[in-house]
């Protein structure tokens, strides 16, 4: 299958930067022949303090993102917190995802399982690849096969990150597709009043994931990355965003021809 990728903003700040990234992605869909999911978050419940950016007013947000999928036909995904949001937000968006922290929540699980949307749930930082078979199994327990499983790195001391590859391939366990989370991977979580991360790094581990056969990246885009309200050190500019995918397709295409990924040794 052709490589997916899953791009926005990290939060609904304003309709103005949703609908320029929209747009531009939108644009770029259409030039490499991609499928594109369109991702910002409605409302942000995981931030680092009190003053941190959590988003604009629930409901305008999520009338942002219904008007993304009309203007633009880009399918939409945002993530929830809590069961009772499942069903609400499932009425604005295409697919819900499960943030990393959350991924061991039944009874979010379930719920999310049970509108029939794309289910993308994250790998918590704390949680072996194998571990994500079981919340795969929760959420096709609800009768909804569409489930993917997303690699956004392991908690490595204090304030870091790795990116163990391995787990690119032990997650292909769990029968779901396999997102590598270009961005996220890079952060430093709580580095401060808000999280650091290591942009410089991040196509250069996204080039390696994809070498190693993920079946889509995940990866945030900002117009302005350094003034973004969330995540604002490890979202990538929106003009790089062409060369970015560029990129990815190329390594995709030549493992795929060649036959690499499905390469085993026992």
């Amino acid at each position: 299958m052709p490589l997916l990728f899953i791009a926005g903003p990290c939060v609904v700040e304003n309709a103005e930067v949703v609908f320029t990234v929209a747009e531009h992605l939108a644009s770029l869909r259409e030039r490499f022949g991609i499928e594109l999911i369109f991702k910002a978050s409605y409302r942000k419940a995981n931030r680092t303090s009190l003053r941190s950016f959590i988003g604009i007013d629930k409901h305008q947000a999520l009338e942002i993102l219904a008007t993304v999928r009309k203007r633009y036909g880009l399918p939409v995904l945002t993530d929830i917190h809590e069961s009772w949001e499942a069903a609400k937000v499932a009425e604005y968006v295409d697919a819900l995802q499960i943030p990393a922290f959350l991924c061991r929540q039944t009874d979010l699980l379930l719920a999310a399982g049970a509108t029939g949307k794309l289910i993308n749930i994250k790998k918590g930082q704390f949680a072996a690849p194998e571990d994500m078979t079981k919340a795969v199994e929760k959420v096709r327990s609800t009768g909804n096969q569409q489930v993917m499983v997303t690699e956004r790195g392991t908690t490595f001391g204090y304030h870091d990150l790795v990116v163990d590859m391995r787990s690119l391939v032990r997650m292909r366990s769990s029968g779901a597709q396999v997102i590598y989370d270009a961005t996220h991977a890079l952060q430093q979580p709580s580095i401060g009043e808000v999280s650091g991360g290591l942009r410089a790094l991040i196509p250069h581990l996204a080039r390696a994931a994809v070498a190693v056969g993920v079946d889509g990246v995940f990866f945030e885009t900002h117009p302005d990355p350094p003034r973004a309200a969330s995540d604002a050190a490890t979202q990538l500019p929106l003009n790089y965003a062409e060369r970015f995918i560029e990129q990815l397709l190329e390594i995709d295409e030549i493992i795929h021809q060649r036959g690499w990924v499905h390469d085993v040794l026992e």
